[in-house]
């Protein structure tokens, strides 16, 4: 089952292509040159309009009323369809037929019912493709991956090029190939480290490199091009029971500065004082107790015309104070209440 979601009442899906059995009744026994057409479509207007309530004259001479509500087109438009051919009369001239072509029908709204493998590939056929990307047996290939024709045509309905494609389960890595063959940007992720070295990042790496002949290659006129950056994830610094946040037991300095300043939205530096930098301020991170001279040492280390963030697991009274006296403009931030505004912590 595919769920769609949408983030606002104003979003309406793209369209898909006609198939063979769609377009079936579309003939071409006369040869037309707009190719195959089709004759019964509606000529009357949905809604009574004066100015759609006239009579047309066949070649036999033959009157032929307006239908209730009037024709669909004004009159000049319908004189000019029937000198391009695309409305004609029949033989004996009492009644007008209009001609449409397979030509110039839209997309179809997507259906409810995907029941053709010819249309969202297989799992079968996704899984033999890794085999032949990846040079491994049945058994070692990852078990279940998705075939890249259903997601060409997930993330055809659902955006265009140049939209960001999320996948938070990586998986093999189908869904972020399909979307780098279709000209989309991806952001994906992967729990198991072990499936993305595997699978996941070598994927994406014959993708990029054009070396990946399988899924939409062909369709897509793929060759490669673009590229993307891999990150790892540590495990988070951070904790949350019963609704309040806590620092994890054990947590390196190193780990905790660079933790802070990401929070607070400062650019790490390499210093022996401060962990990072947000243009004349800058971040001093203490894993102990924020006093008197701990404030003393990250203000004798600042600038001319710097203020300093302290973030320390503990403020020390009268420290916030004597640090608003040495450098104004500065202040103290204790972790993690101060991070965590929304929540009253207990510092473990």
């Amino acid at each position: 089952m595919i769920v769609i979601y949408g983030s606002g009442p104003g979003w309406v899906a793209n369209g898909v292509e006609r198939n063979a059995q769609q377009s079936s009744h579309y003939r071409n026994p006369d040869n037309d040159p707009r190719g195959p057409w089709f004759d019964g479509n509606p000529l009357g207007s949905p809604n009574p309009r004066e100015n759609l309530m006239y009579d047309v004259l066949s070649p036999a001479g033959i009157s032929i009323r307006h239908p209730p509500n009037g024709w669909r087109w004004q009159k000049s438009t319908m004189v000019r369809m029937i000198s391009e051919g695309s409305i004609r009369f029949n033989a004996d001239g009492t009644r007008i037929v209009y001609r449409t072509y397979v030509k110039e029908q839209g997309a179809l709204p997507p259906s409810n019912l995907w029941g053709s493998v010819e249309e969202t590939g297989s799992n079968r056929k996704a899984k033999n493709e890794l085999k032949a990307m990846f040079g491994l047996p049945a058994r070692e290939v990852f078990s279940t991956p998705k075939p890249e024709r259903l997601l060409e045509r997930v993330i055809h309905i659902a955006s265009n090029p140049g939209d960001i494609i999320v996948d938070v389960f990586a998986g093999s890595g189908t869904t972020a190939a399909v979307a780098h063959k279709m000209g989309r940007r991806w952001v994906t992720a992967e729990l198991s480290e072990n499936t993305a070295d595997a699978f996941t990042a070598p994927r994406l790496t014959k993708v990029v490199n054009g070396e990946d002949p399988g899924g939409i290659t062909a369709s897509a006129g793929w060759t490669g091009g673009g590229g993307f950056r891999q990150l790892r994830v540590a495990p988070s610094t951070w904790q949350v029971e019963d609704g309040d946040a806590y620092l994890v037991d054990g947590v390196d300095p190193g780990i905790l500065s660079r933790a802070v300043a990401a929070q607070l939205g400062y650019t790490p530096v390499e210093h022996a004082v401060f962990a990072g930098r947000k243009g004349r301020s800058m971040l001093a991170v203490l894993h102990g107790v924020a006093d008197a001279v701990a404030v003393q040492d990250v203000v004798a280390a600042l600038d001319e015309g710097e203020t300093a963030v302290v973030a320390a697991l503990a403020i020390a009274d009268g420290a916030a104070s004597l640090l608003r006296d040495l450098r104004p403009g500065s202040r103290l931030v204790r972790i993690t209440t101060d991070l965590f505004p929304a929540r009253t912590s207990v510092i473990r």
